[in-house]
């Protein structure tokens, strides 16, 4: 069960499930480097952490509940030792929040041992976990990244390439993983491209992985090339090696990575995150205009597209909102009057800024409308004018089955509300969201090569099963957003 900060303070954002890195490298400080990089992707999880570590002939791994500083010290890392290893950060989406479902998974067998980290989510995780179940295999984990490995562990006597081939085979879903074996690294990207993975390289040879090109700078490792949608990266003391397991058919990357879930200072599929939030601003600003004072982000992911409205539309930029960022992962409190007021902290108005200004406020997105309520009461009971609130999404209207924490769809206010309907709600003076074709524009990469279901749901893989399990199935009838 999430615990009430999930809940209630970041009810707001969707969540995205996991960050991951591997690493092939002979340095005695390996450990170290996958630490730094789970630091740097943090952002893509905040419940556990873990790494693995292999030198040929031992597996040693270690994991827990928290932040990466708070699962791991020196004296850990110091007594992980080798020449591969595998790093993760987890959000649960899906699974208990229990430390037996922190990754990586390292499962021992006849033949040795596989430890895998996965970021994504399988549309038939359940139903060949129950057909693996129904063969007596036995489930340490409800998470249905145990499924692949468990897989994995069945074909190992075929190869690893030929195991990893099988086992991808059988699955679905989104995914971006990294396997570790006694002496080799392996990294995979699903076909449809829906999860990010890119690879670098150290000065001295070594190779990296990861989920965002980010953790490739406070490693000092070059940024190479995306992992390819269908690609597998296989890397031993030979060399690397690429096989394209799957052919693409069509590409359907996360859209939502530019909008919210990467950090600005990662390129993805040749685009800089930055400059993707900061063009949306500025199409946000001509398809939605508004006479104000001041243009203010809701901080930290939509400060880029902040400044991108104020640049075109000539606004002065300014801060009406300051995070608190030392409102604590574990500051849970069981009362209702106590959560509104740990809301009230992680927020808080500028009130000098803001005082009888007309404030343009910019988010990434609305999903349920508690917190975007919360703002615009909170910039008004400060002293605000008015509030016009602006979107660098368009309106969520779809449930995510691939790896992203979204709500069921009747929870989604897109969902049940047109736009009129969520400005009254919320309480603004004026609401616009930018268009599909304007925020695909953003990135300056055609629609078609971007999952967009959170948006028209037109999904890119069957997935009535899901639908039908979380009661969103089609035959479910909600209002139409109107604009």
């Amino acid at each position: 069960m999430k615990n009430f900060q999930q809940q209630d303070f970041t009810d707001e954002k969707l969540k995205e499930e996991c960050g991951v890195v591997g690493i092939y490298k002979n340095d005695a400080m390996l450990s170290k480097y996958l630490y730094y990089g789970l630091y740097t992707l943090q952002h893509r999880g905040e419940e556990s952490a873990g790494i693995a570590v292999s030198d040929g002939a031992r597996t040693e791994y270690h994991k827990g509940m928290g932040l990466v500083p708070e699962v791991f010290n020196d004296d850990i890392l110091a007594k992980m030792k080798g020449n591969v290893g595998i790093g993760h950060v987890r959000y649960s989406t899906s699974g208990e929040s229990y430390v037996e479902n922190a990754q990586p998974l390292v499962v021992r067998y006849r033949g040795g041992s596989i430890a895998l980290a996965h970021n994504g989510n399988l549309v038939n995780g359940e139903k060949i976990r129950r057909s693996l179940e129904d063969d007596g295999v036995v489930f340490q984990t409800s998470i249905d990244t145990e499924v692949i490995v468990n897989l994995l562990a069945r074909y190992s006597s075929d190869g690893t390439v030929e195991s990893v081939k099988r086992t991808l085979d059988l699955v679905k879903g989104a995914y971006a993983l990294v396997i570790m074996k006694e002496n080799e690294l392996i990294g995979v990207r699903d076909p449809l491209g829906l999860r990010p993975l890119s690879l670098g390289q150290f000065a001295d040879g070594g190779y990296v992985l990861a989920s965002e090109t980010c953790a490739f700078d406070v490693m000092d490792a070059e940024f190479v090339r995306e992992v390819e949608p269908g690609e597998m990266i296989r890397i031993t003391k030979e060399g690397l090696e690429s096989i394209q397991y799957k052919k693409l058919e069509k590409r359907a990357s996360c859209i939502f990575e530019y909008i919210y879930f990467a950090r600005p200072d990662s390129v993805l599929d040749g685009v800089s995150v930055y400059e993707a939030r900061l063009n949306a601003g500025k199409i946000l600003a001509k398809e939605h205009p508004v006479k104000a004072d001041m243009v203010a982000p809701v901080p930290d992911s939509s400060i880029p597209a902040a400044l991108g409205y104020a640049q075109a539309s000539g606004i002065p930029y300014g801060d009406a909102l300051m995070k608190n960022k030392y409102i604590g992962r574990t500051f849970i409190q069981p009362e209702q009057s106590l959560r509104e007021i740990a809301v009230k902290l992680k927020l808080i108005p500028f009130r000098e800024n803001i005082k009888g200004k007309s404030i343009v406020i910019i988010d990434d997105s609305i999903v349920r409308g508690t917190t975007s309520r919360r703002i615009v009461h909170s910039l008004k009971k400060a002293g605000a004018r008015e509030v016009h609130v602006r979107i660098s999404s368009p309106p969520v209207v779809g449930s995510c089955y691939f790896g992203i924490d979204t709500p069921h769809r009747r929870s989604l206010i897109a969902a049940t509300q047109n736009v009129e309907e969520i400005r009254k709600t919320i309480g603004a003076d004026s609401l616009g969201f930018i268009s599909i074709d304007g925020l695909t524009e953003s990135i300056g990469t055609h629609r078609d090569r971007f999952c967009l279901a959170c948006f028209d749901q037109k999904y890119p893989m069957d997935v009535k099963e899901q639908q039908k399990a979380n009661g969103d199935g089609p035959e479910k009838t909600f209002n139409r957003l109107q604009p």
